[in-house]
């Protein structure tokens, strides 16, 4: 017979994730190592350094999962690794770790699409869990693309930024300002009480002919108009001025983002618009996309915080539904920093 739980496992970026989820998607334990701190001090991620403490932190997260769901190695009926996009030296300690385990148990490997993880968080709430098919934005600090999802292996890229993440854009400009790293949570916080409308900042590629979009000269306008600062006040830019600019540039991603998002639901004729990756965790984004979706008649589907940033639930949902259709990947199955998401179903067997 059987064993009806399923080990996931994340390791793309810098967090070491594992989770268990049992086949009928109860969700039965969640352990996320953030390296956040590791990497403070460089203002960003380090591949080398986050590969190397993967290593030394899967074993113990795996560990800490089983014991939270409470349940031995011996009890799981199949496991499942994020094979991509992410960072390659990440990517090959989860993946490797996970095939190991599978092979040694006699059970299936299952290898996962990072965004189609994104695309499927919010599935681990039975009360929130979207029915496909519907346009899925994805949002973080790598990532930062629209999908129209019909269900594993059958999501489509439909638009995408052709230069700047807008989680880059947060981070850049929150680096720019002295706010450290990561920046999107300060802004967020120093945004509830600045002014939005205080300094027009540039929306880019608002044509409504294509869906893809464009941070950059957004992140531009904020460093001109920050060294102007400096130059006429003589110190970094702080108080109401900080906040204020903040608001403004917050808001400005957001209306970037929803505004291709709703153009989607509306040409791609679905009513579901399902949101996910880091920046999801935004509060600004999360208020003004079930605004917006009021107003076009949109039904806005986003996870739980915690389930927004890299986590191995997400992971795991959609390992689960590879799972439930008999499907499982082979062990050769490679690291792939820039696997395409409409490619995740050819590496499953």
């Amino acid at each position: 017979m059987q064993h009806p739980y399923l080990l996931a496992i994340e390791s793309s970026c810098d967090e070491t994730a594992a989770a268990v989820v049992h086949r009928d998607g109860r969700v039965l334990s969640s352990i996320v190592h953030s390296q956040v701190d590791t990497h403070a001090i460089y203002g960003g991620v380090v591949p080398e350094i986050a590969s190397r403490e993967h290593l030394s932190r899967i074993d113990d997260v795996v560990g800490r999962a089983l014991a939270q769901a409470n349940i031995a190695p011996g009890d799981l009926g199949a496991v499942g690794a994020t094979y991509g996009p992410g960072l390659i030296g990440a990517l090959l300690v989860g993946l490797t770790y996970a095939k190991g385990l599978a092979q040694g148990l006699g059970v299936p490997f299952i290898g996962v699409h990072h965004i189609e993880g994104h695309l499927l968080a919010a599935s681990a709430d039975p009360a929130l869990s979207p029915t496909s098919p519907y346009i899925g934005l994805v949002v973080s600090g790598g990532h930062t693309a629209l999908y129209r999802f019909e269900g594993v292996g059958l999501s489509r890229l439909i638009g995408q930024t052709r230069d700047d993440a807008a989680g880059e854009a947060f981070d850049k400009s929150a680096k720019l300002l002295g706010l450290g790293y990561p920046g999107g949570a300060v802004i967020d916080r120093l945004a509830s009480e600045g002014d939005p409308t205080r300094f027009p900042l540039p929306r880019s590629l608002r044509d409504r002919s294509h869906y893809d979009y464009s941070f950059s000269g957004l992140k531009t306008a904020v460093r001109t108009w920050v060294e102007s600062y400096r130059k006429r006040e003589g110190h970094d830019v702080d108080g109401q001025d900080l906040r204020d600019l903040c608001a403004s540039l917050q808001d400005a991603i957001v209306d970037m983002l929803l505004h291709k998002a709703m153009l989607a639901c509306r040409r791609q004729q679905l009513s579901t618009l399902v949101i996910g990756g880091g920046v999801a965790a935004n509060s600004h984004l999360r208020r003004e996309a079930v605004r917006r979706g009021l107003d076009n008649d949109v039904t806005v589907v986003v996870p739980p915080r915690a389930l927004c940033t890299d986590n191995a639930v997400m992971i795991g949902m959609a390992g689960l539904q590879w799972w439930r259709q008999q499907r499982s990947s082979s062990l050769s199955l490679t690291a792939q920093a820039d696997a395409q998401v409409e490619h995740a179903a050819l590496a499953l067997r």
